[in-house]
């Protein structure tokens, strides 16, 4: 699909709501939205919107953004919460992808060498209930 003959509303994640903040940003096509920046687009509409925008909004500008530069993006980045997923990677200082932030434990190494104290102890005790 070629960006002339796309609407701004056939951009997946954009619904009708995000259309008017389109509008109220001055952005009224695919090849208007594809010129900008999304981190402008959500520090302007920030200024000009009667209450405050939560950052998810700047999530979809992303995706929707990438979407009017890129018409065969992936799919899974064509949504909202692939973006966020990413900008928290970021924030956390880590470039994992979402799937990847849980933590795995670490296996056990088996410690070699002296015994601690404690160890010695219950070894002794060990031995003499024997």
């Amino acid at each position: 699909m070629r960006t002339e003959s796309r609407r701004l509303a056939d951009l997946i994640s954009v619904g009708p709501a995000m259309v008017r903040d389109f509008a109220l940003l001055g952005v009224r096509s695919v090849t208007q939205l594809a010129r900008r920046n999304p981190d402008r687009l959500y520090q302007e509409l920030e200024r000009v919107a009667p209450q405050h925008m939560d950052i998810c909004v700047l999530d979809v500008f992303r995706a929707a953004v990438a979407q009017a530069r890129d018409p065969y993006l992936p799919a899974e980045q064509r949504q909202w919460w692939w973006w966020g997923n990413k900008r928290k990677a970021v924030a956390a200082g880590t470039t994992k992808k979402a799937k990847d932030n849980i933590e795995t434990p670490r296996p056990q190494r088996k410690r070699r060498g002296r015994m601690s104290s404690l160890q010695a102890e219950s070894a002794r005790t060990a031995s003499r209930a024997s």
